[in-house]
């Protein structure tokens, strides 16, 4: 599994110009489920998104993780983290799950989330989705479960 973790203000994810979901602060997350990926993958990252230090302590430096803030999770599926273009121009997508187990997945990955006390809001899995947010610092924080970054 691939993760982009944004540190982030107000942020929503609209489908159709609808929102389905909305923070006011903490996480916006682009999560990829690559083939092979296994519960032990989402457990993982779940860990580790919700005791990432990248808020801001008494003292000024990232030394806060979003459970001590009390921040949210904007956790939306994104299986072009898995694009290949090593290759010519167009992005190949065969590391990238099927998308059944890629639902069940990136599902179990944010019900891991919620089992720490975070509030997570979710985007439409296969939608074209308009994501808006603040990025916040900015700080993005790249994630993989197979350690390769």
């Amino acid at each position: 599994m691939r993760i982009v973790v944004q540190r982030s203000g107000p942020a929503r994810v609209e489908v159709d110009g609808r929102v389905t979901g909305e923070i006011a602060s903490g996480l916006v997350l682009l999560v990829g489920v690559g083939r092979g990926d296994t519960e032990d993958d989402a457990d993982y990252l779940a860990d580790k998104v919700a005791h990432l230090r990248i808020f801001a302590d008494e003292d000024g430096k990232m030394g806060r993780d979003i459970t001590e803030v009390g921040g949210s999770v904007l956790s939306v599926s994104q299986f072009t983290l898995y694009g290949d273009v090593r290759k010519g121009r167009r992005p190949s997508y065969a590391q990238a799950a099927e998308p059944e187990e890629a639902n069940r997945l990136y599902e179990y990955f944010n019900e891991r989330l919620r089992a720490v006390g975070l509030s997570v809001q979710t985007g439409v899995f296969r939608a074209m989705m308009d994501v808006h947010l603040v990025n916040d610092g900015p700080v993005t924080i790249l994630l993989d479960s197979a350690k390769n970054f």
